[in-house]
């Protein structure tokens, strides 16, 4: 069984796997959002043909740790996937994963527009490894 970990976004969300032992995350991909029966039959399919069994999505919140207005979306987006899933959503504080993401692929990718394409599934791994690391 794997933890998927979720960065929600509008047009893109981010997706990272754990590997079975639960200890160590991973990028998976970046899914460019479609509408919303067939975003969540995506990630029904995912869930299923990667063991998934349970759920980690980073929740955005301003520097005052208050809910960005992105939150309410995000919320509704896992709830009708936690459902759906039958598996639980744990949200989690994202604050900062996109600037650590950010950070992480300067160093290794020279051309923005390639690390833009990574930048939600490495925001996904980072959040999915922090709730893995407290788990422990």
């Amino acid at each position: 069984m794997r933890t998927m970990g979720i960065d929600f976004g509008l047009k893109r969300i981010g997706i990272a796997l754990s590997d079975e032992t639960k200890f160590l995350a991973s990028p998976y991909s970046t899914y460019k959002t479609k509408e919303p029966n067939t975003d969540i039959d995506y990630f029904l399919t995912l869930i299923k043909e990667k063991n998934v069994d349970e759920i980690v999505c980073g929740l955005p919140l301003n520097t005052a740790g208050v809910e960005q207005t992105i939150a309410k979306q995000t919320r509704e987006f896992m709830s009708k996937l936690s459902e759906k899933s039958n598996i639980k959503v744990e949200f989690v504080d994202e604050r900062m994963s996109s600037v650590m993401a950010e950070d992480y692929l300067k160093l290794r990718e020279k051309d923005w527009r390639k690390r833009k394409e990574k930048l939600d599934a490495v925001s996904a791994t980072i959040i999915l490894q922090d709730y893995l690391d407290s788990k422990k």
